[in-house]
């Protein structure tokens, strides 16, 4: 009698590859959220507007913002920079998980 265990790591493939993309093109990242919540009128504007500082974190905050409003999800300015500013790589993933999992979340590309 053996017995198998089977060890997960409780993150899925997609929200990995979201991390490893955040990660390593936070701007990005960041361009296809704001693009998302309709804060800018394209991916590269918002990448552009990530590295510029100061108009990184306004953007950012408006961006958050959005998401918030448009998905219904409760929140606050202050709460919004905290994670901002604790957590930039988890805020980004969190925002691009919940663009990409609610309904009508993906931006259609031409």
């Amino acid at each position: 009698y053996q017995r198998r265990v089977r060890v997960s790591s409780g993150i899925n493939a997609e929200y990995g590859g979201a991390c490893l993309f955040a990660w390593f093109l936070p701007c990005i990242s960041f361009g296809q959220n704001a693009e998302a919540a309709g804060v800018v009128g394209s991916c590269f504007i918002g990448a552009v507007l990530f590295i510029l500082p100061l108009v990184n974190i306004i953007c950012w905050i408006k961006t958050r913002g959005a998401i918030r409003e448009k998905y219904g999800i409760e929140g606050s300015v202050i709460k919004d920079i905290f994670a901002i500013c604790c957590c930039p790589l988890c805020a980004l993933v969190q925002e691009a998980q919940q663009c990409k999992s609610a309904p009508g979340g993906s931006v259609e590309r031409s």
